[in-house]
């Protein structure tokens, strides 16, 4: 029994040395190109450099406060870089951005030691704390910086290992930026906050992020970016970038999502998605941020909902974003779990534009109507309603509702011949905050074709046919045949009077027929049978 007990308290003790073996200097961890403390310094190679840190803490009064602070080197003009720090009271959801460029009268290449000279302010640091012999102590820092409206002094240790991203810490970023990137995903925070002549003592936690290389978040590229952290001890760093044309590709260069699982376990992966569930606008209405979100991964069964806490904690300086707190819940592996984070938020939303592109066969049983965004956005997918006016747009009738296609067969046999029908589109956001809509005015079917066959008369035969259709007229430019979904399953352009069409490889049932002819164009329905 006692050499039982010894070989587990062994046991322990050996595992407790091997959990603690990344609290040292230099430490560089397995398969990384990262080296600590080398690269918390500058990287004189590269173009763009940034340290940033956020975290959450309560004071000795209760009260909640977060902070954010960031230091770049990016030089323009005669600045090194610039500064962003910002203070926030979370109890009352009062926000107190800065940014100021800045010189740097330190800037360490083999260490953690910012001074930072700031334009009409003071001097600021962010270093690593030191032993006797000034040598830098693993993974302890010492921050100091102020604001007009208040200040942080505070002391940090990190709590884990160092989260590297994509598993070497090297990854391309965007279009055609590179960037290293790590996270020290938890820290112990302690000392003060100063907010409006008030200080007081303050604990919590932190997050800092470390990056240098190409990739700029001044230049224009928007992007989605959280960090957080869970009640499991697990952390998640999980950002996605858009395209010139809004879109979210499926790479690596895109989207990410690294976890730390534990002290022996950390993975990166594209395997995950995001739903947004609500949006908010700025006051000026010309912003729009994306402010709670569905985060799920099928890797250690990742399903959390995490909001953010205040929707007015936008920073103006040097671009327009939002930065702000977070709160978490929801399950891993099926458990549940709670926890907090942050989110920074470069992805502004607009309202769509839309464009009504088909009204085929009014006064039909099956009359195609077809639309798109002209300004379609992946981050925010939308729904459409479908309503129609019989009395110049006074008031509309519902046609059909939280539509996810962009295109309706609508049984339109009750509008009578003699009315003007406009037709009505709304695309909205899941939560309808960012929404708008686009009529226009439809042409009865027997008119519209009456239109085109007294210049033009177009004959099709057999019709019903088991596969083989004969289109017949002059002047036909192109030929589309479109399913009941308002797929594209043939298209031709032409320019003779007699065509075939073989269609017997499809599906029976009704089809739609677009001809673009030099009079117009128009639709007919074939039945295959």
């Amino acid at each position: 029994m006692k050499k039982t007990i010894s070989f587990i308290l062994f046991l322990q003790l050996c595992l407790t040395v091997f959990s603690q073996d990344w609290n040292i200097y230099p430490y560089s961890p397995a398969g990384s190109k990262i080296t600590f403390p080398v690269d918390e310094g500058r990287h004189s190679s590269e173009p763009v450099e940034w340290w940033y840190t956020m975290g959450h803490v309560t004071g000795t009064s209760g009260k909640n406060y977060s902070y954010m602070l960031s230091y770049f080197y990016y030089p323009a003009s005669i600045f090194d870089g610039f500064r962003i720090l910002n203070i926030s009271d979370d109890d009352l959801g009062i926000f107190f951005p800065e940014t100021k460029p800045l010189n740097y009268t330190v800037l360490a290449s083999d260490r953690l030691n910012i001074e930072a000279a700031i334009f009409f302010g003071g001097t600021e640091t962010w270093k690593n704390r030191t032993d006797a012999g000034e040598n830098p102590l693993p993974f302890k820092y010492k921050i100091s910086a102020a604001s007009s409206t208040g200040s942080i002094n505070l002391e940090c240790d990190a709590l884990k290992p160092p989260l590297i991203l994509a598993d070497s810490g090297f990854l391309y970023q965007g279009a055609s930026a590179y960037t290293y990137y790590y996270s020290q995903t938890k820290n112990a925070v302690s000392g003060s906050i100063t907010l409006n002549g008030v200080t007081e003592n303050v604990t919590g936690t932190s997050w800092i992020d470390r990056q240098y290389g190409t990739f700029n978040p001044s230049d224009g590229q928007e992007y989605e970016w959280f960090g957080v952290q869970l009640s499991n001890g697990m952390d998640l760093n999980i950002y996605n970038l858009f395209n010139e044309n809004n879109e979210i590709p499926n790479t690596l260069e895109f989207r990410i999502l690294s976890a730390y699982v534990d002290e022996t376990t950390q993975y990166t992966t594209t395997d995950f998605e995001i739903e947004r569930l609500k949006y908010s606008y700025t006051p000026d209405e010309l912003m729009c941020y994306s402010q709670k979100w569905r985060i799920t991964s099928p890797i250690n069964d990742v399903d959390i909902i995490v909001s953010a806490a205040h929707s007015n904690y936008e920073v103006q300086l040097p671009f327009r974003f939002y930065e702000g707190p977070t709160t978490i819940t929801g399950t891993v592996k099926g458990n549940a779990v709670t926890g907090i984070g942050f989110a920074e938020l470069a992805h502004s939303y607009e309202k769509p534009t839309i464009q009504i592109t088909e009204f085929a066969n009014l006064g039909d049983i099956s009359t195609l109507l077809k639309w798109e965004p002209n300004n379609p956005d992946d981050g925010n997918p939308l729904k459409y309603d479908l309503e129609y006016s019989i009395d110049n747009q006074q008031t509309f009738l519902p046609i059909a509702g939280n539509i996810i296609d962009t295109f309706y067969i609508w049984d339109s046999r009750n509008i009578s011949e003699d009315k003007e029908v406009w037709l009505k589109v709304t695309g909205y956001s899941i939560d309808n905050t960012v929404s708008n809509f686009s009529t226009v005015k439809l042409v009865q079917r027997d008119v519209a074709i009456n239109q085109i066959e007294d210049h033009q008369p177009i004959n099709i035969y057999p019709n019903p046919s088991i596969g083989q259709f004969t289109i017949e007229g002059i002047n036909i430019r192109e030929i589309e045949i479109l399913d009941v979904c308002g797929k594209i399953i043939y298209s031709s352009s032409i320019n003779q009077r007699k065509n075939s069409v073989d269609l017997s490889a499809q599906q029976k049932g009704v089809y739609f027929l677009k001809l673009s002819t030099d009079d117009g164009i128009t639709t007919k329905k074939l039945l295959l049978k």
